[in-house]
């Protein structure tokens, strides 16, 4: 009797954990998308260098860095090496490198 509810119970909990997994996605609408590179493309700015910091989504940027608004768009924005990084201002997290 008791055998056919653990699995059940591992399955709920697989996914639960799928569900946590998937809400610390950060999704950029292609209407924000458009916004953010004819932005960044209007208003360049200086390119810094962050040793030590690779740019991938989901790595935090440092205090250090400063980061520019966007208008109409809840990120911000720094000009890496050739990349303009898009940036979740409460974490500081990258949420895209637009090429």
């Amino acid at each position: 009797m008791k055998t056919p509810l653990i699995p059940a119970v591992a399955g709920l909990a697989l996914l639960a954990g799928i569900g946590v997994a998937t809400a610390d996605q950060v999704i950029v609408t292609p209407e924000q998308q458009t916004i953010v590179r004819e932005y960044v493309h209007k208003h360049p700015l200086a390119s810094i260098n962050l040793l030590g910091v690779e740019l991938n989504v989901g790595s935090t940027l440092p205090d250090t860095v400063e980061l520019q608004p966007i208008p109409d768009v809840e990120y911000r924005y720094v000009v890496v090496g050739d990349h303009a990084v898009l940036v979740e201002p409460r974490t500081r997290r990258i949420v895209q490198v637009i090429d």
